[in-house]
């Protein structure tokens, strides 16, 4: 495993990170635990979660479960690791009485309750998960400083925000960025860069789609994401996934250390969080990243999909 400052101001994270969004909903406590501790077998440091996760999926189960699994598998290890989670997203009645997501009164609040699902007594990076549309930032941004003050987050990042309002003040942020769709690049990078910002992509295989799981005239495998998601299996992403494909095949990679090391070596990329449901994936997630494109191969990969251009 490989390991990079988090934009310029960061901590050390892992090249990849883990993203919890499957504990609490698609996996229960046992299964998130065999998947937390393959990516600690692997290297990895950086486990990604937010406070509304585990409220969905078909295992049911409330919002905050994500954040309690992670916690409790966790536990032995919790030093070793760069814990992530976020706030401000939808989540029940009780949070939903402190005010505007974004209000010094909400982010005090949400900050207690993480900090308790996930029994520890510190956040390695607390994120805004997305503008509340109500909240000026500048008091968003004010009581997160308090809290890095007090010691209970050690940074600030942020989720979903417009490239415009970003600033130095956050460490991080997370957006949709994959090698079908590098819309970021068009304004969120450079800002990134102005900014000394780290970016974190989430999806980065295309819910799937750069696994090498789905195949032109196949159905897609059951239970799979792409199973009833529409609109992401469209010829022209088929079209770049072969031609992904054969570019992995002529440097004998998999298109799954295409898709990883290649999102990795990408300017502002600080680690790349991926999803996993089974320790086999989760350790394969990690090894992708032990490929280091050269220039000329990034030039390559341009080639297929252009700097800024979106498939799907």
């Amino acid at each position: 495993m490989r390991y990079r400052t988090l934009g310029e101001r960061g901590p050390t994270v892992s090249v990849v990170g883990v993203g919890g969004n499957n504990f609490g909903s698609r996996l229960d406590e046992d299964g998130t635990k065999a998947v937390v501790h393959a990516a600690l077998d692997a290297g990895v440091t950086l486990f990604d979660t937010a406070d509304m996760y585990g409220g969905f999926g078909e295992r049911g189960g409330s919002r905050g479960d994500g954040e309690r699994l992670l916690g409790a598998a966790l536990k032995g290890h919790r030093d070793q690791v760069v814990l992530a989670t976020k706030f401000g997203m939808e989540m029940d009645e009780e949070a939903a009485q402190h005010g505007p997501r974004g209000s010094r009164r909400y982010v005090r609040y949400a900050v207690e309750a993480s900090l308790r699902r996930l029994g520890t007594d510190r956040i390695d990076l607390y994120q805004y998960h997305e503008p509340d549309g109500v909240t000026p930032l500048e008091e968003t941004v004010a009581t997160l400083q308090e809290l890095v003050d007090e010691g209970k987050i050690g940074h600030i990042g942020c989720s979903n925000l417009p490239a415009e309002q970003l600033t130095d003040a956050f460490v991080s942020i997370q957006a949709r960025y994959h090698l079908l769709d590098r819309g970021v690049e068009n304004g969120l990078i450079p800002a990134c860069l102005r900014s000394g910002v780290g970016l974190l992509p989430y999806y980065p295989l295309a819910n799937g789609l750069l696994s090498g799981k789905y195949r032109r005239g196949e159905q897609p495998p059951p239970g799979s994401r792409l199973s009833w998601r529409q609109g992401w299996l469209t010829d022209e992403a088929l079209d770049k996934v072969e031609a992904l494909t054969a570019y992995g095949a002529e440097r004998g990679l998999t298109l799954l250390q295409v898709a990883v090391g290649g999102l990795a070596a990408l300017p502002a990329v600080g680690s790349v969080i991926c999803g996993a449901m089974t320790p086999e994936q989760v350790t394969a997630n990690a090894a992708a990243a032990d490929w280091v494109p050269e220039t000329a191969d990034l030039a390559a990969l341009d080639a297929i999909v252009a700097p800024g251009e979106r498939v799907v």
